[in-house]
C-alpha cells in the first residue's frame, strides 16, 4: 500500500467542512463542556479552586471559564484556531502543574494523577495535530 491509499469516501469525509467542524468538535468537547460546567456549578468550582489552596478562587474561576470557552470558541469557529490550540494547551500544562503534580506524591494518589496528567500531554498532542491541519487547511485554499 502507498501513501494515497485512503478510501474515497474516507477522503471525501477527511476533505469535507462537516468533517473538519466534527474533528474540531469532538476533540474540543472535554474543554467547553467543562467551561460551561464549571460556569453553572459556579460556587461548586470556586470550592474546588480553593481545596487547591488556588486564591482569590472566583477570580480564577471566571478566568478558567474564560479559557476554556474562548479557546474552544477559536477552534470551533477555525478563527485563530492556532491561537485557540495554545490557550488550551498552556491551560492543560498549567492543569498538570497545579493540580496533578504526581511527582509530589505517594501512593495511592500518585498513579491516577499520573494518569491524567499523560492524558493531558496526549491532548497537547491532539491540539498540536489540530493547529497544524489547520494551517494545511489554510494553505491549500
Amino acid at each position: 500500500m502507498g501513501r494515497n491509499d485512503t478510501p474515497r469516501a474516507i477522503a471525501a469525509f477527511l476533505d469535507s467542512g462537516i468533517g473538519w467542524f466534527l474533528a474540531r468538535l469532538v476533540l474540543t468537547f472535554v474543554f467547553w463542556s467543562a467551561g460551561l460546567a464549571h460556569l453553572i456549578e459556579f460556587q461548586h468550582s470556586v470550592a474546588e479552586l480553593k481545596s487547591l489552596k488556588l486564591e482569590p478562587a472566583g477570580v480564577l474561576n471566571i478566568v478558567l471559564v474564560a479559557t476554556l470557552l474562548i479557546g474552544s470558541l477559536m477552534i470551533l469557529l477555525d478563527r485563530w484556531l492556532w491561537l485557540g490550540c495554545g490557550i488550551l494547551s498552556g491551560f492543560l500544562v498549567v492543569a498538570i502543574l497545579l493540580a496533578h503534580p504526581f511527582w509530589t506524591m505517594q501512593e495511592p494518589a500518585r498513579t491516577p494523577h499520573f494518569r491524567v496528567a499523560m492524558e493531558h500531554i496526549s491532548l497537547i498532542g491532539g491540539l498540536m495535530a489540530c493547529a497544524f491541519a489547520g494551517r494545511l487547511r489554510e494553505l491549500r485554499r
